[in-house]
């Protein structure tokens, strides 16, 4: 559920009008529903109320400040992935005991900044990014709270790109060997044992590879407790998915269902780290079409807005439902919706039938809320859009648009070239 609905043939952002923030702002741009996040938010985390727990915002899927401050002051906390996204989870006012650290190459300095901001725990993917932090923590005469990000081997069935938890992923320590890593961590006198943490993949739309994922945890976990490990938290990461289309994924209700009869004798904190399930279908991106041009065979819809500003398609061969943000007569065509950038991949919607959009229409792209202006690029010198966030009946640009002159911010032209 968002709240993107028709009101006498015009698009809304709960009680705005996107045709408002169209003229206000310009296209293309980012609108978010600051009460589809709440509602997310507390729906997700209200489900697992009978377990404790932590919930820790995907960082990766959107990145904003405002949204991650909507997230603190829900109680939320993070899961970061660099140290650019610790910063930002500072400057929002995260808790740094509330943030964990995943990703498979943090740098030396990152782990320092980490370690000085004292996080909750890193989530340790490989025997060497462990001998790093230990490394970091001696010098800095730190301890260093962890978990082993553990690979089970299970099939998320989703997008290959998105698939983190089988053997030929590059993500985790296979969980044959974990065993003999967990005995490794302990023996190091600034690392700390923590927590055990799993993250198989993103847009997962069946509760299965989570229920097997689990039963995996569950049989290290009863290993290391007979080895005297004490296991504070246990990570099952993220991944619940969307409806983009017609997919059917699993209400977080149901998800903390099926964990919560298979976790009553754990006595862990569990972390989870939704992104998408959370900001997904609370985003649309708003573009303007610029031209309408018939080959043989063939209709293109062209728009402002271009694969720089929302990749997903291009990348993964997504679907995101396309809706005119006036609605006209019932008229429908099959065409492309394809953008500015020089590239044949360049395209938010293919063999698509929509409406009969014309020159200067406005069109709204769905469900862009995660994974879409944080994967955005100046590529063909193109600014980043502006990000916009509603509530009721107001709307605040949350991040400007960028200008020509951010585009060169920064660069240099070497003195012999004078």
């Amino acid at each position: 559920m968002n709240d993107f609905q028709y009101r006498n043939k015009q698009l809304f952002c709960e009680d705005v009008p996107i045709q408002r923030i169209a003229e206000a702002v310009g296209t293309p741009f980012y609108a978010y529903s600051h009460k589809t996040l709440v509602r997310h938010f507390r729906v997700f985390d209200g489900a697992f109320k009978d377990l404790p727990h932590l919930t820790c915002f995907a960082v990766k899927a959107n990145s904003n400040l405002a949204i991650l401050r909507l997230f603190v002051e829900e109680g939320g906390g993070v899961d970061i992935v660099s140290g650019g996204e610790l910063y930002r989870a500072l400057q929002a006012g995260v808790d740094p005991r509330k943030i964990v650290y995943s990703g498979v190459g943090k740098k030396v300095e990152e782990i320092e900044y980490a370690l000085t901001t004292d996080i909750l725990m890193f989530n340790v993917e490989s025997s060497q990014e462990l001998e790093a932090i230990s490394a970091c923590a001696e010098r800095m005469g730190k301890t260093a709270g962890i978990a082993l990000r553990i690979n089970p081997d299970v099939d998320a069935q989703t997008h290959p790109h998105i698939s983190t938890g089988l053997k030929e992923n590059k993500f985790g320590i296979n969980i044959e060997r974990s065993l003999e890593e967990y005995r490794r961590a302990r023996s190091l006198k600034n690392i700390e044992v923590m927590g055990v943490s799993c993250h198989i993949g993103s847009q997962i739309t069946r509760t299965l590879p989570f229920i097997d994922a689990f039963q995996r945890l569950k049989m290290l976990l009863s290993q290391l407790q007979s080895e005297g490990f004490h296991i504070r938290y246990l990570d099952l990461g993220g991944g619940l998915g969307i409806t983009y289309k017609d997919e059917t994924p699993p209400h977080p209700v149901e998800y903390a269902q099926a964990l919560m009869e298979l976790s009553r004798d754990i006595p862990c904190t569990f972390i989870f780290e939704p992104g998408r399930v959370l900001v997904g279908n609370a985003g649309a991106l708003i573009t303007k079409v610029l031209y309408r041009k018939n080959v043989e065979h063939k209709a293109f819809v062209i728009v402002d807005a271009g694969m720089n500003d929302l990749i997903r398609p291009s990348l993964y061969d997504s679907y995101h439902r396309i809706m005119p943000v006036v609605e006209g007569d019932q008229t429908e065509i099959t065409a492309d919706v394809v953008g500015p950038i020089c590239e044949s991949g360049d395209f938010l919607a293919k063999k698509r039938t929509m409406a009969d959009v014309a020159q200067g229409d406005l069109i709204a792209v769905m469900s862009a809320g995660a994974y879409g202006f944080a994967m955005s690029s100046n590529y063909n010198s193109r600014p980043r859009v502006a990000e916009v966030l509603v509530r009721d009946d107001q709307f605040y640009v949350v991040r400007k648009r960028e200008t020509y002159a951010d585009l060169v911010r920064g660069e240099v032209i070497p003195e012999f070239h004078s």
